[in-house]
């Protein structure tokens, strides 16, 4: 894997490179640690001061990978750190993105909310935006979010591709959706005939079964532990996704970038980004851009 890692010198940054240096990755896997010099913010006359610090904190936060065997380069970027990290993870062919969540104080700073929703959207890889897990060292838990879509399903194929530390579990989430026609939906009773609601609650509970058996299947070659969970959906998907990974603690969500098209679509790309934006823990949106075409 080719990681592209974006960071500042905040403590959300400093938690990004911990993170990254705690977990283990497939063999061969490379990072390039940069930092963004923004000259639209500082003087002419500061830059340089700016140049300077940014390339310190990106060649120690490479240092602190090497420290822990990862294969580690520095590099820094100028200009506006939205379109920077995302020009450059596409130049590099960057497999995924890894930013942190908030940012600090001082001139180096630039990993605001806004921009890391702005490289969850536009990035042409997958992301990781990092936070504080529930559990700091060994096992994981990590929730996959699915619709059984084909992003859904890159999803899962992308957790089955890696190492995890020893015990972790996957918990495979998925919603029952009703499915009605736009002249069902606006029906109210007695005109929306029960046999017509518990017809299509049935067929919503097959694919929800279905998705969730889809990810089972590409997990089963791994050494995780795997168990299921199917909500009816009364809230909306982003607040499913949110509330189930507070209530068991995950320490990483997974979810596909876009999921089905038409009227039983679950993942949504808004709903992806929303997720990553308040989830309690950190959050990849995995993407494959021969599917987002």
């Amino acid at each position: 894997m080719k990681i592209l890692v974006a960071i500042d010198s905040s403590p959300a940054s400093a938690l990004v490179i911990s993170q990254i240096s705690a977990r283990p990755w497939p063999a061969e896997s490379t990072f390039e640690v940069v930092t963004v010099a923004d000259p639209s913010h500082v003087p002419d006359v500061a830059f340089d001061e700016v140049e300077r610090s940014a390339t310190q904190v990106a060649e120690a936060g490479a240092d602190r990978l090497l420290a822990n065997n990862l294969k580690a380069t520095a590099f820094l970027l100028q200009g506006h750190p939205k379109a920077a990290i995302v020009d450059r993870a596409q130049a590099i062919g960057a497999d995924f993105i890894v930013i942190g969540s908030h940012n600090g104080g001082g001139l180096g700073r630039f990993l605001l909310g806004g921009v890391a929703s702005a490289v969850v959207r536009h990035a042409p890889c997958s992301v990781e935006v990092v936070r504080t897990p529930a559990h700091p060292a060994g096992a994981m838990k990590i929730l996959l979010a699915t619709d059984g879509s084909a992003n859904s399903l890159l999803a899962a194929h992308s957790i089955a591709e890696r190492p995890w530390p020893a015990e972790s579990e996957v918990r495979v989430l998925t919603a029952v959706e009703l499915s009605l026609t736009p002249w069902q939906s606006a029906l109210e009773p007695p005109y929306l005939n029960n046999d017509m609601v518990e017809t299509q609650r049935a067929e919503a509970m097959k694919r929800a079964e279905k998705a969730i058996q889809s990810a089972e299947e590409l997990l089963a070659s791994t050494a995780l532990k795997t168990a299921e969970s199917i909500s009816v959906l009364i809230q909306s998907p982003k607040q499913i996704i949110l509330d189930e990974a507070k209530a068991w603690e995950a320490d990483l969500i997974v979810v596909g970038s876009h999921g089905r098209r038409g009227l039983d679509r679950f993942l949504l790309g808004s709903v992806s980004e929303a997720v990553a934006m308040h989830a309690p823990c950190s959050v990849e949106v995995i993407r494959s851009p021969a599917l987002e075409d």
